[in-house]
């Protein structure tokens, strides 16, 4: 879609995690995506202390909200609303990013709009790029499966309607995938971010740089047997407990070993890899079979790993499923979605969320304005 001057200028905010994010759209043209990470100051813990990202959040906002401003070459007062992640999230660092759109609506007399996180990831699909990040597909088109998977986050969703038709199929029922990689390659001696360093041993990187083989451990796949899969509560459920738990004792057994017997740190890093890809893939095709959709749309933090990025695109392309990866920068957590999202409600007509509004670290995925 050309943007055109009638099309509303939306102002996003992100700081569901450990990213402060400031985007700005007009309509469906991405005009700024300014993000400040403070992932670093996580590693020496392994994880993110949502205490750390609070008060990275609270840094980090002023200056990333004039550098959005800047890139975008545009004023407060030219701002048509303000858009803000309400959950789901931490807490704390929700109250960060709020605080500072309330301020920001009591300052300059702009509507603000309290938005969900889920739907945000799905509406960066719609913003025109003109990248040539973007992967196949080209333009959200729905109705739309969407599998969402970060370190907070593993969702399979049916989308119909972008502001009123979100429906949650599945997710997790313990650690988000994004979780499970964290957690287990704590167990194999790697830094966090998980995700990045599993794929990198996956391949060799940390060992002799041969890929490992995916084959080599077998690791469970959660919630994939056929009792599961006939269970309407389970079908589409995650589980990756199960499999961190087999990752230790796997890792355990390893040590007990003499060195020249021990699998290589490539072989358990694809084995796991693969379990978690494999189960991810399954689930989604099967709600594409389920629904009779033929459109995935595949989005968050994870959308990064290679091997899922390539699984999923041969498996739907085999299905004759169209499959849609925004590009990265618009996977991770960011104020340009949010700022899509809004663009969207905007145009809707919804009214702006009452002026007390707060944050919702579990709100529901259906409930898209607060």
């Amino acid at each position: 879609m050309t943007a055109t001057m009638t099309e509303p200028l939306i102002l996003g905010i992100e700081t569901s995690c450990d990213e402060t994010g400031v985007g700005i759209v007009r309509g469906s043209t991405l005009l700024a995506n300014t993000v400040a990470s403070s992932m670093d100051e996580h590693v020496r813990f392994g994880g993110v202390v949502p205490e750390v990202a609070s008060r990275a959040h609270v840094q980090a906002f002023a200056p990333t909200l004039t550098q959005a401003l800047e890139t975008a070459g545009v004023t407060l007062d030219d701002i048509d609303a303000l858009c803000v992640t309400a959950g789901p999230g931490l807490s704390g660092a929700l109250m960060v990013g709020v605080s500072a759109a309330k301020g920001l609506a009591a300052a300059t007399g702009k509507p603000l709009y309290g938005l969900n996180h889920l739907a945000g990831h799905v509406a960066a699909a719609t913003l025109d790029t003109s990248s040539d990040e973007a992967e196949p597909g080209s333009g959200l088109e729905l109705p739309t499966i969407a599998l969402l998977v970060s370190g907070g986050h593993t969702e399979i969703l049916k989308i119909t309607d972008l502001v009123d038709g979100i429906e949650l199929l599945g997710s997790t029922i313990d650690d988000a995938a994004g979780e499970a990689f964290d957690k287990t390659a704590r167990l194999l001696g790697l830094d966090y971010p998980g995700g990045p360093n599993i794929s990198k041993a996956a391949a060799g990187g940390f060992d002799d740089g041969v890929p490992g083989d995916p084959t080599a451990v077998k690791f469970p796949r959660g919630l994939m047997t056929a009792k599961d899969l006939r269970d309407p509560e389970r079908r589409y459920a995650f589980s990756f407990s199960g499999l961190k738990t087999a990752a230790l004792r796997a890792v355990e057994a390893e040590k007990a070993k003499p060195e020249s017997q021990r699998v290589r740190l490539a072989d358990i890093a694809a084995s796991f890899e693969e379990a978690v890809v494999d189960v991810l893939v399954r689930k989604t095709l099967l709600a594409c079979e389920d629904t009779g959709i033929n459109r995935v749309l595949l989005g968050g933090g994870v959308a990064a790993n290679r091997r899922l990025r390539d699984k999923l695109s041969r498996r739907c392309a085999d299905e004759g499923i169209s499959l849609l990866i925004p590009p990265l920068s618009l996977c991770t957590d960011n104020g340009a979605m949010m700022a899509a999202l809004g663009a969207h409600v905007v145009v809707r007509g919804k009214q702006p969320s009452a002026p007390d509004f707060g944050v919702t670290s579990s709100l529901e995925v259906d409930q898209v304005v607060v």
